[in-house]
């Protein structure tokens, strides 16, 4: 038997190709930890629990958050070919100006955040996967294949044009898929027998493997490592974000859960998704850190009689929340008049705060440019 799984003949003649079907986790053999899979298990261990801890205390935190969710899925969806930039998501025209890559991009974020408030009331299950796959698919591309539902038909995996004789790899059949499943969810929820890095790591790897979905599923793995690290307590607010380490190394992302298929060498992968926590929690950290003396910064600059609630104040806190803007969609929702907040703006420009793009159509629009380009690393 192999350790990870086999492939299984489908159909037969000329219709027959063959699907993986993959073994239940934990894997069998069991896991065999080496010294330097320790070290990085307890490395990724420790600067995740910095970043939790810098978490409850850093002052912008959950404008960070915010921030940060945009910037993964901007990255995510990039791994999965997506061509959109961070402007774009920021736009704020973006209702107007939306195309189907931003607005993949755009239900990514929607479905990150339904997913951190589910996880409140429902634990990481099939059921919880199905509904956060639904909102991922909504007002997005492949919003016409099943959002929401396991999928019923085969499926594979390969370059664009290609089909099921020629696919790089074809996951499982529709049957071994649902079995897969629900043994994936009895592991979620069972089995604590080695540290939660090590079953995220698995849990991603088998996930991938099974590919239950008829588009999204790269997407939705992703997710799954930030909410099954919540789920296990080891986070308490959504602040990592794997998918700019695995965009800087996609090719060897892929490879090495492929390695996995072939040799059943799970070893090898976790090493690598523990090198990826901690470079992310990393970055997170640095990142966070770098927002929050921006903030400060830019706020001393201010003068002392407005640092409180008042409508320079009030436009300032905008900018960070929306970095790109323009007057009028800022006296909208601030609920002040057109005049004000224009007045807000130009002196924030004139304290080197904000500044105008060029070549804008339309609106005069104006920029955080030092907040984006923290958010920009990695893009």
């Amino acid at each position: 038997m192999q350790r990870a799984g086999k492939y299984v003949s489908n159909l037969s003649g000329s219709m027959e190709y063959n699907s993986f079907r993959p073994e239940p986790l934990p894997p069998v053999p069991e896991l065999m930890l080496s010294e330097d899979l320790y070290k990085a298990l307890i490395d990724a261990n420790c600067r995740l629990a910095r970043l939790d801890a810098a978490a409850e205390y850093i002052p912008s935190m959950e404008l960070f958050i915010s921030m940060y969710v945009r910037k993964e899925a901007l990255l995510s969806s990039q791994i999965e070919g997506t061509q959109c930039t961070l402007e774009d998501v920021l736009d704020p025209d973006i209702d107007e100006n939306a195309n189907l890559d931003v607005s993949e991009v755009v239900s990514y974020v929607s479905a990150m955040q339904y997913a951190v408030q589910r996880l409140k009331t429902l634990p990481v299950c099939n059921r919880f996967i199905r509904e956060v796959h639904e909102k991922l698919m909504e007002n997005a591309r492949g919003s016409d294949k099943s959002p929401g539902e396991f999928r019923h038909s085969q499926n594979w995996i390969g370059p664009a044009g290609c089909n099921i004789k020629n696919a790089r790899y074809i996951p499982p059949n529709v049957q071994d898929m649902r079995e897969a499943m629900d043994e994936l969810e009895r592991y979620i929820n069972i089995d604590r027998e080695f540290d939660p890095l090590i079953r995220a790591a698995m849990i991603h790897y088998q996930f991938e493997t099974i590919h239950p979905f008829l588009d999204g599923n790269g997407r939705i793995g992703r997710m799954l490592i930030l909410l099954y690290l919540m789920d296990q307590g080891l986070l308490k607010k959504p602040v990592l974000y794997l998918s700019y380490f695995l965009k800087q190394n996609q090719q060897e992302y892929y490879d090495r859960m492929s390695w996995v298929r072939t040799g059943g060498n799970y070893e090898q992968w976790i090493q690598f998704f523990l090198e990826a926590v901690s470079r992310a929690a990393k970055d997170s950290l640095e990142s966070a850190e770098m927002l929050a003396n921006l903030h400060q910064h830019n706020l001393s600059k201010l003068p002392a009689s407005t640092r409180s609630k008042d409508n320079l104040r009030a436009v300032f806190d905008y900018a960070e929340q929306h970095p790109i803007m323009d007057i009028g969609r800022t006296a909208k929702e601030l609920g002040i008049s057109y005049n004000t907040a224009s007045a807000a703006v130009h002196r924030l420009m004139e304290l080197g705060i904000l500044n105008e793009t060029a070549n804008r159509a339309r609106n005069r629009v104006f920029v955080y440019e030092e907040y984006i380009n923290i958010l920009k690393k990695g893009l």
